[in-house]
């Protein structure tokens, strides 16, 4: 079964509105709209006129905002071997984690836990696997729920933001597994050390993003909305539009997918 969108067109509205600082009634000045509609459009009435005065500003794409009120996109289905994917409910909510593997060597490396590591310790086995790393993408609860269950020899997280339970990193270091390599950089502004690993050495290159980045969405801008767009253009957005996106919730995507589908970045339309 497919994963959905984490979100909807509304929530992309409000994380910009959130992240812009915009109260309703200067959003709805600013878009020369009503608060009304401003607010029906929050409640989720996908009223496309609304839409197309509130995206430019709001820094959106219009278009590409109504035809997610439409629910008429969604990314192409991914299978990648040496990539699986793990969705895990969490309270309310569903959080992904993620298992590479070098099919060669046999040596593993797990990115987050989701709320429950158990379903990536049953593949590891079945696979006949050696897990050698767990990588933090960053360290809200639903991203390192279980990282006891998982016994990675070696934890590793962002020095931006430490765990107890992992060892520290600068962002830019690279690391070998059989013949792949990972390599981290920052993108943060969802959280403070936020980080996307980039694998290359399987059929298409991976950027595990964390919350940086959802199919035609991204993460609430916590810490800082204009850091978090900045560092997902120069790290994620600059990588082949072959790579696959592997976002923190909803479904795995594509560089070349958002450039032509998410809102929050207008200049790849």
């Amino acid at each position: 079964m497919s994963i959905p969108l984490e979100d909807l067109f509304n929530d992309v509205v409000g994380k910009s509105q959130r992240g812009l600082g915009l109260t309703v009634e200067a959003l709805a000045e600013k878009a020369g709209v009503t608060v009304a509609q401003v607010e029906a459009v929050k409640e989720g009435t996908p009223d496309h006129n609304t839409l197309l005065k509130l995206a430019p500003a709001l820094g959106l794409h219009g278009p590409s905002l109504v035809t997610m009120a439409d629910g008429g996109w969604a990314p192409q289905e991914i299978s990648l071997g040496g990539l699986a994917q793990f969705n895990t409910l969490y309270h309310d909510m569903t959080v992904n984690a993620y298992l590479v593997w070098d099919a060669q060597t046999g040596e593993a490396t797990a990115f987050d836990t989701g709320a429950t590591a158990a379903p990536m310790v049953e593949k590891i086995r079945e696979l006949g696997l050696t897990l050698k790393y767990l990588f933090l993408t960053h360290t809200h609860p639903d991203h390192v729920a279980d990282i006891s269950s998982l016994a990675a020899p070696t934890v590793l997280v962002s020095d931006r933001e430490p765990h107890p339970a992992a060892q520290t990193f600068s962002p830019g270091e690279t690391w070998q597994l059989g013949g792949l390599t990972v390599e981290s950089r920052s993108t943060w502004g969802h959280s403070k050390g936020g980080t996307t690993f980039v694998v290359r050495g399987l059929a298409r290159p991976v950027a595990v993003v964390g919350d940086a980045l959802f199919a035609s969405s991204m993460g609430g801008g916590a810490v800082s909305f204009p850091d978090a767009l900045a560092t997902n253009r120069k790290e994620i957005f600059s990588l082949p539009d072959e790579t696959v996106i592997a976002p923190g919730h909803g479904p795995l995507t594509s560089v070349g997918e958002e450039k032509a589908h998410n809102p929050f970045y207008p200049e790849f339309k």
